[in-house]
């Protein structure tokens, strides 16, 4: 999941409820310049439970946040930067 810092901030969001809930690593929780990259998320329902909770605080799918998600080979790696 790829959230807008200023988004995540915004609503008032902190990390430690995310590493709570999913079970998050250091790698799974990332800052990176304005966006914060969640994930990858393993449990099948994780990715509809935190669409629908960022949604439920008034994040808009696309304009606020967005999920990339789908199995890339180990030769992939995605680089990706706010604007």
């Amino acid at each position: 999941m790829l959230i807008r810092k200023v988004a995540f901030e915004r609503v008032g969001l902190v990390r430690a409820s995310f590493d709570a809930k999913y079970n998050l690593t250091p790698d799974e929780f990332r800052v990176e310049g304005e966006m914060i990259v969640i994930g990858p998320l393993y449990h099948e329902e994780a990715l509809g439970a935190l669409t629908g909770e960022l949604e439920s605080l008034g994040l808009i799918y696309f304009e606020d946040f967005a999920e990339l998600s789908g199995n890339w080979p180990s030769w992939l790696t995605i680089f990706a930067r706010g604007s």
